[in-house]
């Protein structure tokens, strides 16, 4: 299985970076470079720097962090929503520039961290906004050089960054972590300020693909508010299911809903303020917003190689977690749910990101009781040959084969096994590691994977599966 990890990533690994894979995602995308990160650690450390600054180099002057950077070597047929559906009319080819901002910036500007300590993108003192590569953005209608789209995705990257540091903790990768820091800490504050749309702490989504559990029930009562205009359908010709089968993607009457928020953002400039009165979608997701306060947690301890202060990063992680605790969790259910900042109202479905808190370590002793409850039962429970699905096995409209609605993802569960060792339930950790190496054994290294018998679904080859899995295999049972 290592040899033909390894493999898989030498394989999509294309210069600069590393794509999912070959067959569906042909640029670089955010999330799945954080995961790939903790792979390459263990058999190509520099290829998982260069990963990293890759995608932190198209970072935007507010410290969004966006969930493709485009390769300009790609053209746009071969994958859809490509540059010139993100870009739309703006100015010189690129994304409007969003919220005026100057202040944070993934290339050269002052980032203003937590407790108001102010990290340089070059380490030099400079306070321009550069614009990841060459022209300055200071909300004059120009965006980032580097094409991209305008969503974010879950921010794993600082959690990335600690992981292939500590397996090689040297001068070179204590300079590659002084590079990162300040633009993981624009990423964080971005979330933090512009993305608290709620008032409450938590940063909303504005899209489900910025979840990365793209049609999950979780969004469908907070969907249904958006018309499905099959008009856009029309417009723009769907990539994905002439890839794989109709039958595994999302639906179309989704995807319509899809392409409509995210013209709703494009069309205003990507900016966030006053989301709440213009943007028909807003949601809070405690999986994104574990992972924002796992990030906190990994930046603390970056900070300390770094020479910066820890303190804040620790005390925000602490309160992204007691909100999450008090807003977000439903007692009835023992689990988390996404919460409606349109309506005030959480999603009553039962879905693997109400789950993902289990990675923050200061969650209340009686909802991590409960979690593990949860994943210990028919709904999600973890046996000796499958992990955990992405949807509640028991709901009427459980589906084994569409994309976020039943199959089982090998990144989640991942994270599902370090939060159960996070609080000391390693008898689980274990069966639920067992269960992960044992379905890349027996249906190889794919995108997701049928709940019930194990089978392989969507892209073959793909990356994150083939990096976690050599993180797996190099981590055994105490």
């Amino acid at each position: 299985m290592w040899r033909g990890a390894a493999a898989i990533l030498a394989a999509n690994w294309t210069g600069s970076h590393t794509v999912p894979s070959r067959t569906l995602y042909p640029h670089q995308w955010s999330w799945d470079a954080g995961f790939i990160s903790v792979g390459l650690a263990h058999v190509a450390p520099e290829r998982a720097w260069r990963d990293l600054r890759s995608l932190f180099e198209a970072q935007w002057p507010d410290g969004r962090v966006p969930h493709i950077v485009f390769d300009p070597g790609v053209t746009e047929r071969d994958y859809f929503p490509g540059p010139s559906f993100w870009t739309g009319n703006a100015p010189n080819g690129g994304p409007p520039s969003p919220n005026g901002a100057d202040t944070a910036s993934g290339n050269g500007g002052a980032a203003t961290g937590p407790g108001g300590a102010t990290a340089n993108g070059n380490g030099n003192g400079a306070g321009t906004a550069s614009g990841n590569g060459g022209g300055a953005a200071s909300g004059n209608g120009a965006g980032p050089v580097r094409l991209s789209s305008g969503i974010v995705q879950p921010p794993v990257h600082a959690v990335g960054a600690w992981e292939v540091y500590r397996r090689r903790p040297d001068e070179a990768a204590t300079e590659e972590l002084r590079w990162l820091y300040p633009r993981l800490v624009a990423q964080q504050e971005y979330l933090a300020t512009a993305r608290d749309v709620g008032g409450a702490g938590l940063a909303a989504i504005v899209h489900p693909w910025e979840s990365g559990l793209d049609n999950s029930p979780a969004w469908d009562e907070a969907l249904a508010a958006v018309p499905a205009a099959v008009e856009v359908l029309r417009r723009y010709a769907r990539r994905d299911n002439q890839v794989v089968s109709s039958n595994h993607r999302p639906t179309d009457d989704d995807y319509a809903r899809y392409l409509s928020i995210a013209l709703s953002y494009r069309d205003a400039g990507y900016r966030d303020a006053d989301l709440a009165d213009r943007h028909p979608f807003l949601v809070e997701c405690p999986g994104f917003n574990a992972l924002r306060g796992a990030a906190e947690l990994a930046l603390a301890r970056i900070a300390e190689v770094v020479g910066a202060d820890p303190a804040p990063h620790r005390e925000r992680a602490g309160a992204i977690t007691r909100c999450l605790a008090e807003r977000l969790f439903d007692p009835t259910t023992g689990m988390f749910h996404a919460l409606d900042v349109r309506t005030g109202r959480r999603n009553q479905a039962r879905c693997v990101n109400g789950l993902l808190p289990l990675v923050l370590p200061e969650l209340p002793a009686g909802q991590v009781d409960s979690l593990v409850d949860v994943l210990d039962s028919a709904r999600f429970g973890v046996t000796a040959r499958m992990p955990v699905p992405s949807y509640d096995r028991c709901a009427a409209d459980f589906d084994p084969y569409r994309y976020w609605r039943g199959p089982v993802w090998f990144n989640i569960n991942w994270l599902l096994r370090a939060g159960l060792r996070t609080h000391g339930r390693d008898e689980l950790a274990d069966r639920l590691r067992s269960a992960l190496l044992d379905l890349v054994r027996d249906s190889g290294f794919y995108e997701y994977f049928h709940p019930g018998s194990g089978a392989g679904i969507g892209s073959p080859a793909f990356s994150w599966t083939a990096a976690l899995t050599l993180d797996l295999l190099a981590d055994p049972p105490d």
